[in-house]
């Protein structure tokens, strides 16, 4: 065990070689359950921009913007631009920006699963509040509350999958977040297309079934185990073990457990995570977590999830046309989010991630373009024009589905030393959920102001991430959790900048660079 004179070492061999262990079927359940976390997040996205366009849910609460969706000879781009209609949309990801920070020190001192089961409980009340709304007031309280879930949720799940899965798979077991997240989108868009027909109430059972996803994981959260990570972090080691031995399947666990409690060490010698987090040798991490879940958003991913009835109503499409189209998108999220899965430990991290914001570029200006040329701001699209464009945002969300959807919580996730993990994963989910209520508060007046160059901007967005991460990322597949600080050192760039743990052991540190 590394140690020093004034602080513990960390992590300062790499003992990868030495992990054994397989694939159990004890961690594949609990991920399972712990990713229904994103089924959470998934279903609220998907389903507030549908129950936007639903005639009964505007007419009770936002009377202005039904009234303005009736003129026929009113501006396309701009018939839903209303801030509170935004407002709807938007408050849960401020509330949610401001639970992740909260979440951050119960994730750490109560561990994972008392952050999940705050999550849970706090989104089930929300549903509840949302269906029964009485007045826009209930209805906003409902969805802050539903915020208050999210940001607890998207803290502690991910780390709790990067956390219990071995390291080979890491990537894959990860991504279960991610693919409960596009289910729940899909989920929501179906729901929406059905209670879209229950006029003047099905905007009700929409929001209240958001109670569902959100029940299944606090009942699995009170059967689920805590990660080993934790555990150990919290002076639990031999329950650490012993739950390290069961979802490993094997008694041999020593290497990994080793590396755990060096990083526990350290964890426990540093009282301030998120002071910590600014020290120099975490720079590279603090970069991810600040950039990934930026850029993420600024694909214009959202934009087109919580919006897609109202685009494509923009468009020019009827309003059950408008919800078969965004259930459509939310099928080929699910789908392509599948192909990441089986992926993503043999191609790497990098590849996806610089493919999908290839196809994402073309994908925006394509559709630019034909809205550019094609559509005017007072007629519609034809039909054949109105089916490339469904045709192309399927392929922008494919892309998305494959790359930057999971990758953008996949990497963050997994790239912070124990000391400041929760911390680092707070930071994570707080950028995303800000630039999630700024682009959500924003994007109808955006809509409104750039018409089709709002395409445009999402497209510049996403050149400028395509570069960073051949720039800047390192490539994380097959690395364990406890020794990504060997990653950094290693790259040609962060090596400049991230230092050797003190008194860490000098020959290894000589080892690992002599192997870039």
């Amino acid at each position: 065990m590394a140690g020093g004179s004034l602080a513990p070492a960390g992590v300062s061999k790499e003992r990868a070689q030495q992990y054994q262990g397989k694939v159990t079927s004890y961690v594949v359940i609990s991920c399972i359950v712990a990713a229904t976390g994103g089924s959470i997040f998934g279903y609220d996205i998907g389903i507030s921009g549908g129950v936007t366009s639903m005639d009964g849910f505007l007419e009770k609460f936002f009377p202005t913007v039904f009234d303005k969706e009736k003129k026929a000879h009113e501006n396309n781009y701009c018939k839903y631009n209303n801030q509170g209609l935004s407002a709807f949309t938007s408050s849960l990801y401020l509330a949610g920006l401001v639970a992740s920070l909260v979440a951050s020190p119960i994730t750490r001192k109560y561990g994972r699963r008392g952050s999940i089961l705050c999550g849970g409980m706090s989104f089930i009340i929300g549903a509840t509040l949302n269906a029964s709304a009485a007045n826009l007031a209930m209805l906003i309280l409902g969805r802050i509350m539903l915020g208050f879930g999210i940001g607890f949720g998207n803290q502690a799940v991910p780390l709790y999958l990067s956390e219990m899965a071995p390291f080979r798979l890491r990537g894959a077991l990860n991504m279960m977040f991610q693919l409960a997240t596009t289910l729940g989108i899909f989920s929501a868009n179906m729901i929406n297309y059905g209670t879209s027909k229950l006029e003047p109430w099905g905007w009700r059972l929409s929001l209240g079934l958001a109670a569902a996803p959100a029940l299944l994981m606090t009942l699995g959260g009170i059967f689920v185990p805590e990660t080993p990570n934790s555990l150990v972090e919290r002076g639990k080691t031999e329950e650490g073990r012993k739950i390290l031995e069961k979802i490993r399947g094997t008694d041999k666990v020593e290497a990994e457990l080793q590396d755990i409690i060096d990083a526990s060490e350290l964890a426990n010698s540093i009282e301030h995570p998120f002071r910590n987090i600014l020290e120099k040798r975490n720079r590279p991490q603090l970069v991810m977590a600040i950039f990934m879940p930026t850029f993420q958003i600024l694909t214009g991913i959202n934009s087109i999830l919580f919006y897609a009835p109202v685009l494509f109503q923009s468009m020019g499409f009827g309003a059950n046309a408008s919800l078969y189209s965004s259930a459509l998108t939310g099928a080929v999220l699910c789908s392509s989010t599948i192909v990441s899965i089986v992926t993503v430990d043999r191609w790497g991290r990098r590849a996806l991630l610089i493919g999908g914001g290839i196809q994402m570029i073309i994908c925006q200006v394509i559709v630019a373009i034909i809205l550019g040329v094609k559509f005017s701001t007072d007629n519609e699209l034809s039909k054949s024009f109105s089916a490339l464009v469904v045709v192309v945002i399927c392929l922008f969300v494919a892309g998305f589905g494959w790359s930057w959807g999971p990758l953008g919580w996949t990497v963050p996730s997994e790239i912070f030393p124990l000391e400041t993990r929760s911390a680092g994963q707070s930071i994570t989910v707080a950028v995303n959920l800000f630039f999630t209520f700024v682009i959500g508060q924003s994007f109808l007046s955006l809509l409104c102001a750039f018409k089709f160059g709002i395409f445009l901007f999402f497209a510049a967005w996403i050149t400028v991430m395509t570069i960073f991460v051949y720039v800047f990322l390192p490539e994380t597949k097959g690395v364990p959790i406890e020794e990504m600080i060997f990653v950094w050192r290693k790259h040609w760039f962060w090596k400049k900048i991230v230092p050797g743990y003190p008194n860490a052991d000098e020959s290894n540190v000589k080892q690992s660079d002599s192997m870039e």
